[in-house]
């Protein structure tokens, strides 16, 4: 996720609350860039020096399964290219990659996805 450092605190809640509900509905070996938890595999975009790293990685019934947390954010065209960049990353990999929300958020991850035709995602909403 791209956040600020006043979100850092919501942010890292709202992960927790998400791999505990992922983990609820039988998702295993996660992997999330959170305490407690081995961080999940990163990429450099060539030619810059963006890494960009899923912010939840997990299995379930022997697939892999991409989360990313959709908050609202003060730089989505940067939010915009990872979620593109993970949803090819996926299906290149026949992986699954998801979109985690919650409530206050619904309308910006939306706006978001139309923006980058992935409108059909289907959101995971907490």
């Amino acid at each position: 996720m791209i956040y600020t450092d006043k979100d850092k605190d919501k942010y890292t809640a709202f992960l927790k609350d998400s791999i505990n509900y992922l983990e609820s509905q039988g998702f295993e070996n996660i992997k999330a860039d959170v305490e407690g938890f081995e961080s999940p595999k990163s990429y450099l975009k060539k030619g810059s020096n963006i890494t960009i790293t899923p912010d939840i990685v997990a299995e379930k019934e022997g697939r892999k399964h991409i989360f990313d947390i959709s908050l609202k954010s003060s730089k989505p065209k940067l939010l915009k290219s990872k979620w593109v960049f993970l949803n090819t990353l996926s299906g290149l990999k026949s992986q699954r990659f998801k979109l985690i929300t919650t409530r206050g958020h619904y309308k910006f991850t939306n706006q978001m996805l139309e923006a980058i035709n992935l409108d059909h995602k289907s959101l995971i909403k907490i």
